[in-house]
């Protein structure tokens, strides 16, 4: 099946940002995001899932483990289980990216 925006499970999610459910199984979840300029996300980790990260437009700034890393358009970022992070869009335009879940990320996120 084709999946893009138009066909996918949409949901608002931390500053404004939307989301849409790619694909939603409880082994894997991937999803396209989108977060207004200056938007960011609470710092979290997840007990049992990783997650890929890959920007198709903007730049993304990460804060991992007290660590921050910038991943540009076409870059892709790796979060193992269990590390704390969040992420942010510093600029002043759309950022837009896949995340990819494995295990499903919801109901399995421990705010900080």
């Amino acid at each position: 099946m084709i999946k893009d925006t138009t066909n996918s499970k949409h949901y608002y999610w931390g500053d404004a940002c939307d989301g849409w459910h790619l694909v939603q199984t409880d082994s894997l979840s991937i999803i396209q995001e989108k977060m207004p300029p200056g938007s960011s996300e609470n710092l979290h980790y997840h007990t049992s899932a990783q997650q890929f990260f890959y920007i198709l437009k903007g730049t993304a700034v990460f804060e991992v483990e007290n660590e921050i890393f910038e991943v540009k358009e076409g870059q892709g970022f790796h979060i193992l289980l269990k590390q704390t992070h969040r992420i942010f869009n510093k600029s002043d335009k759309m950022l837009e990216f896949i995340v990819i879940s494995e295990p499903k990320s919801h109901g399995d996120r421990i705010d900080l």
